[in-house]
């Protein structure tokens, strides 16, 4: 079963948005958490552990999980998705986009 982990800035609204809809895929384990300081949910070491899968929505969080965490990065794809902070929490278009990119990368 594919451990894949979600990150945005805070946990707002994409990647709570992204674990929303594939927690419903079943054999797969999705979590979200956020990069900032001021996330909702904070990601932790123990998250990046965990991950078999990192999608991140820019390159900008990419930057910042590698600062934040490189040496527990082993080996897992970290994956940017390219997605701007321009969506609400379940926007129809930021669903469309995950459902068209996410799935192409989980082997």
């Amino acid at each position: 079963m594919p451990k894949i982990l979600f990150l945005c800035s805070k946990n707002k609204l994409r990647s709570p948005t992204a674990e929303a809809i594939f927690c419903e895929v079943e054999g797969w384990d999705v979590y979200s958490a956020g990069i900032s300081n001021d996330a909702e949910v904070h990601v932790a070491l123990e998250d990046i552990e965990w991950a078999d899968y990192i999608f991140v929505m820019e390159n900008a969080h990419k930057k910042k999980l590698s600062k934040k965490f490189g040496n527990a990065i082993n080996g897992q794809p970290v994956i940017s998705l390219g997605i701007p902070d321009d969506y609400e929490y379940m926007d129809q278009t930021l669903i469309d986009i995950l459902k068209s990119k996410v799935p192409a990368y989980i082997g």
